[in-house]
């Protein structure tokens, strides 16, 4: 009897496990060889939105607003080095509201 009282511990620990690893697990985006965390773009969302930046400073300025936020995620900051960075950005955040976690856009990647 105790050994099936152990098996029965183990199979549930490896359960509790798994569930635990796949919890862990990220989505993420590949596009235009940069590959970011889908929750990386949702917080790039959520960036512009508190942060309003000038009309006149966003025209002259050479970089999209959100490489200037400090709190920009470390993931997404290469982004700001490319001269496409405005319309990465852009096409990442139509990719992240896509169905990402479904893996429905193929761009997305470690879904469950």
């Amino acid at each position: 009897m105790g050994g099936r009282t152990v098996s029965g511990l183990l199979s549930g620990v490896a359960v509790v496990f798994l569930v635990l690893l796949q919890s862990t697990q990220s989505v993420y985006i590949q596009y235009q060889g940069f590959q970011v965390q889908l929750d990386s773009v949702k917080k790039l969302s959520d960036l512009e939105r508190q942060w309003e930046f000038s009309p006149r400073l966003q025209a002259q300025s050479p970089l999209p607003v959100p490489c200037y936020h400090l709190a920009l995620p470390q993931d997404l900051q290469p982004i700001c080095a490319s001269r496409a960075a405005a319309s990465i950005f852009k096409a990442l955040k139509t990719i992240a509201n896509d169905n990402c976690e479904l893996c429905v856009n193929v761009a997305c990647t470690g879904c469950l």
